[in-house]
């Protein structure tokens, strides 16, 4: 009679642990053990447990193959979440991980593979078999929909309870994630009740009033320098949408300024031809907004507009606007504002330019380009890649929690009943282009597949998502939706058309594991295990950097730190 000790570990989030019948069969190369029903005295598969047992078989197993879990129910049925099993061989054999990281619910049977990441010329006929099952089961769970036309596709569930269990989030996150919700929507109700019982909607400072408990450092001081044209072109580089800005070495010929017109915004014995010449000049043109269909809210329409932005880098100021056009298409309607016109008229064209800078950032770099984006992925990986697969190991920390969150912005956020539904233009109105090839002819594209879908899930989410409350509390630096048209003229401007034209009180009052950290531990292998440690080392030498460079900086820019860097897209 052969002896395995077996080791079998339970989830560690809340509800993990169940009162089920749990049974063990291994599967090795020249046949089965018996089946086994763990149950050891006391209390087994608590949450956290990690509980050792005996698994005895007729003959030996020659190598083994998969792990089979087996759950019944007892009085109640009670899922049970298995992170992994641990099988030591008898005779001292290699000691064995069989990654789990899966909910059992119901009376189920489970097969589990070896740790080992394995491609699919690996595989023996029997586990080839196992790779297809694991395949076929994952298709009929994942399928895909459908959202919105032009967009890509994503998870066909109408809310986060159509999603299976595995995707879910754990009850920690989601207890978070709802009482940070349950949260804001209170203050915002205060706002609400505090605004209509106070004085009316007269001026800027009013603004102070919804201003109030969800604060930041970088919001209050973004509060007290919106209307600074260096924190203006300080924002194009380090806000939440660094994206947009490009060095101009030619003015398009939609956007006729002049040298005379920005004279005064140049620095002393330079013209805007030379500085063109030398690089210094940049554009932000929102041409991607021309066209897109504005919303109404409560039977009133909304305006957007599609400005273009000259910024010039100067010597002593920094970079900052010297020209903005509030359409594509220039006229006598659509006047060139410069800083030399009357401040009020200077300082809503700006505010245009950041209603701008609103849209495409919350829609097309923060919910194309991250969330949506790496969907896709998502469910492609668990459509087509099976768990032993090396790159299904390789993504799948970085996909954690995606499919939930987008449920939930889909439902709860975007969609026509959502919290957001006044707020921003159509999503579907904007192009996604990923500027991916739909084939991969060689390594070199696979290792640049990759590559880019962890950099969007952990990075790029990061500088996109991490500073939105910080530039977007103080509602005038980046407003969320106008009321009125642009101005087309400027001596016109007033401060009571600046109130008008800004949202009033409706529209403005609106578990982490950093990158590197893997609580579901899926490359079992040392080698693999050495590339982790080396990585983390290498994220911990880049933290000491930033941290470094942003020493004495009166507004640090830290939102990149590799420990404020989530390994996924969870929020």
């Amino acid at each position: 009679m052969e002896e395995y000790k077996v080791t079998v570990a339970t989830g560690t989030s809340e509800y993990s642990g169940t009162n089920n019948y749990i049974y063990i069969t291994l599967v090795g190369e020249n046949g089965e053990s018996e089946k086994t029903l763990l149950d050891n005295p006391g209390l087994d598969f608590c949450r956290g447990a990690v509980d050792d047992y005996k698994v005895c078989s007729p003959a030996p197993l020659g190598p083994l193959l998969l792990v089979r879990l087996e759950k019944q129910r007892y009085w109640v049925e009670d899922n049970w979440f298995c992170r992994y099993v641990i099988v030591e061989p008898p005779g001292g054999a290699a000691v064995l991980t069989f990654p789990c990281y899966r909910w059992l619910i119901g009376d189920i049977k489970v097969e589990i593979r070896e740790g080992t990441a394995k491609k699919l010329s690996d595989d023996t006929s029997l586990l080839l078999a196992h790779r297809k099952a694991e395949l076929q089961e994952r298709q009929t769970i994942y399928r895909w929909c459908v959202w919105a036309p032009g967009i890509p596709k994503c998870i066909d569930a109408k809310t986060e309870a159509d999603l299976h269990q595995d995707v879910r989030f754990d009850n920690e996150k989601r207890s978070d994630f709802e009482r940070s919700l349950h949260y804001a929507l209170i203050e915002l109700s205060l706002k609400k009740l505090a605004i209509r019982f106070g004085r009316s909607w007269c001026d800027l400072d009013d603004f102070k009033r919804c201003f109030w408990k969800l604060k930041s450092p970088i919001a209050e001081y973004c509060m007290e320098h919106w209307k600074e044209d260096w924190f203006f072109g300080y924002q194009c580089l380090n806000g939440s949408n660094p994206r947009m800005i490009q060095r101009c070495k030619k003015l398009p010929k939609n956007f006729p300024v002049s040298g005379d017109m920005v004279q005064g915004s140049l620095a002393p014995r330079t013209t805007l031809e030379k500085e063109l010449k030398d690089g210094n000049i940049y554009l932000v043109d929102y041409s991607v907004m021309d066209g897109v269909p504005p919303n109404v809210i409560r039977g009133k329409p909304q305006y957007i507009s599609s400005p273009i932005c000259l910024l010039y880098e100067h010597p002593d100021q920094g970079i900052i606007p010297i020209a903005i056009q509030l359409a594509q298409t220039p006229g006598l309607d659509t006047p060139i504002f410069l800083p030399k016109d009357p401040p009020l008229a200077w300082l809503l064209a700006k505010i245009w330019v950041r209603n701008s800078e609103f849209q495409v950032f919350q829609l097309l770099s923060h919910l194309l380009r991250t969330h949506l984006f790496v969907e896709v992925f998502c469910v492609a990986t668990k459509r087509q890649l099976p768990a032993v697969h090396p790159i299904y190991k390789l993504l799948a920390p970085h996909l954690r929690y995606t499919l939930e969150i987008n449920c939930r912005g889909r439902s709860q956020l975007v969609s026509p009943d959502g919290i957001f539904k006044r707020l921003m233009v159509t999503v579907s109105c904007f192009p996604f282009l990923s500027g991916l090839s739909n084939k991969l002819k060689t390594r070199e594209e696979l290792i640049t597949l990759l590559s880019v879908v962890i950099f969007t899930s952990t990075a790029q989410h990061a500088a996109t998502n991490n500073g939105q409350f910080d530039w977007c509390a103080w509602v005038p630096n980046t407003p969320c939706t106008m009321r009125h048209p642009p101005p087309t003229d400027k001596d016109a401007v007033t401060m009571e058309m600046i109130m008008d034209t800004l949202p009033d009180v409706s529209q403005t009052c609106l578990e982490m594991v950093p990158l590197g950290q893997y609580p579901e531990e899926y490359f079992t292998e040392a080698k693999a295990q050495k590339v982790i440690d080396s990585f983390r080392q290498e994220l911990k030498e880049i933290e000491d950097h930033i941290l470094k460079q942003n020493e004495g900086l009166e507004l640090p820019y830290l939102f990149l730190l590799p420990s404020r860097i989530e390994n996924s897209i969870t929020i």
